[in-house]
């Protein structure tokens, strides 16, 4: 199998189709949109991640990767779509089916099918499969249907593509040993077999886990906060204990995992996933609370000015996908209480987004309060002698402790 054909020129597409370009493969890289297009054929990418711009480049001047707008007859499909969910919290699985529809023409025999995407447990079978046999090919038997989810975490997704292990889930064993024939030239990490509704199942849990972890995080953080102790020191301490490993909490989860996962799963079983569906909440709500923080600290001031110090869900990459910090700006504007806040985003990462972005000393000047809603090296470094210049009145609310407070109280700041 030597020309493969990815679908979706996103966070996990992309770097997956320049590390089999960079091994040799001969690859069409895929995507709807248009500025992507523009940008990756101009040897630009849209996405902030550590080493994927040389990467790109050098797939680009192998000559083995190309980019497209139209998928191309291949030897191996692999659909690496967004899946994210409806407003009732039910997946949305239009694009895996038009990425699936969208190869039919293509489709020979002995061609494979690997859908990456994150899929409630089922997909790879009841969508792409059913789909697949309009094809009137034997699926499994003409042509072959797997699941192999990364698992990867932002700033991190070159060195993890490669390194991590890999659970791959056929829909028989032909389909599961060519999927692992393949991935083997490209990754270190071991190949575990499975079939695909398992594998669909295990990439669920993993994130779930996480999710309950922080939700029981920032439910602790809500208790300790009515007793009156500090809940960093309390999961510090705890986290001695060599049996426990608490999360740390923070303004709710975001990004396309943690925060849709656990949603595939509910919706699939909602009678069943009642402590999931819990942790969801308690997440979900949390961008509500710090929203209310904030009102409580500006009440009284005439028009104030809001510093959101953030727009990405987690530090140092620019990916703003359900994004805690837009969950907050929106209850700010909407908010009734105090309607003519101004609010003012400082994000050094970001570069796309439906967002004015300010620039450093815009973001900061006569602002009454400063909310670090992520963590960000750039705001660790932050000198307070110099932002006190600059506000209005020196308060901070830092939701991600990730500031050093005396430092900051030293200054002449108040610290929440």
């Amino acid at each position: 199998m030597k020309k493969i054909c990815v679908l979706g020129l996103g966070y996990i597409g992309l770097p997956t189709a320049s590390i089999f370009a960079t091994n040799g493969f001969e690859v069409v890289g895929v995507d709807t949109n248009n500025s992507v297009i523009h940008l990756l054929k101009n040897g630009k990418v849209h996405i902030e991640e550590p080493g994927l711009k040389t990467l790109v480049q050098a797939a680009l001047n192998s000559k083995n990767l190309k980019i497209s707008s139209k998928p191309e007859a291949a030897d191996v499909f692999i659909i690496a779509v967004p899946t994210p969910f409806k407003e009732d919290k039910k997946p949305d699985l239009s694009f895996i089916e038009s990425a699936t529809r969208s190869i039919l023409p293509l489709l020979k025999k002995g061609n494979l099918v690997i859908l990456e995407s994150t899929s409630p447990p089922g997909t790879t079978t009841k969508v792409v499969g059913e789909i697949l046999k309009e094809t009137e090919l034997k699926i499994g038997e003409e042509i072959y249907l797997a699941h192999c989810p990364e698992r990867v975490l932002p700033g991190q997704i070159l060195k993890e593509l490669i390194e991590n292990d890999r659970v791959i889930g056929g829909i028989n064993k032909k389909s599961s040993e060519l999927t692992a024939d393949l991935y083997k030239t490209v990754i270190q990490g071991k190949i575990y077999i499975t079939d695909a509704t398992t594998a669909e199942m295990v990439k669920l849990i993993e994130n779930t886990y996480r999710d309950l972890n922080i939700a029981f995080a920032n439910e602790l953080s809500i208790i300790c906060e009515k007793i009156g102790i500090n809940v960093w020191e309390v999961i510090e301490l705890a986290n001695k204990h060599p049996r426990v490993n608490i999360h740390n909490p923070g303004p709710g989860v975001g990004g396309h995992c943690l925060a849709v996962d656990p949603w595939f799963i509910v919706s699939e079983f909602p009678k069943e996933a009642r402590l999931i569906q819990a942790a969801r909440l308690i997440n979900d709500m949390m961008p509500e609370l710090v929203t209310n923080k904030i009102i409580n600290i500006i009440k009284g001031i005439e028009n104030p000015k809001v510093t959101i110090l953030g727009l990405a869900y987690k530090g140092d990459v620019d990916d703003i996908r359900e994004s805690p910090a837009i969950k907050v700006i929106e209850h700010l504007k909407s908010n009734r209480e105090i309607p003519d806040i101004q609010i003012a985003i400082y994000d050094p990462h970001v570069k796309y987004s439906n967002y004015e972005l300010s620039s450093f000393e815009e973001a900061f000047k006569n602002t009454d309060l400063i909310a670090v809603l992520t963590d960000h090296k750039e705001f660790k470094y932050l000198d307070p002698e110099e932002v006190i210049k600059l506000v209005r009145r020196p308060s901070i609310l830092d939701t991600k402790n990730c500031l050093n407070p005396m430092k900051w109280i030293n200054s002449g700041f108040n610290v929440s």
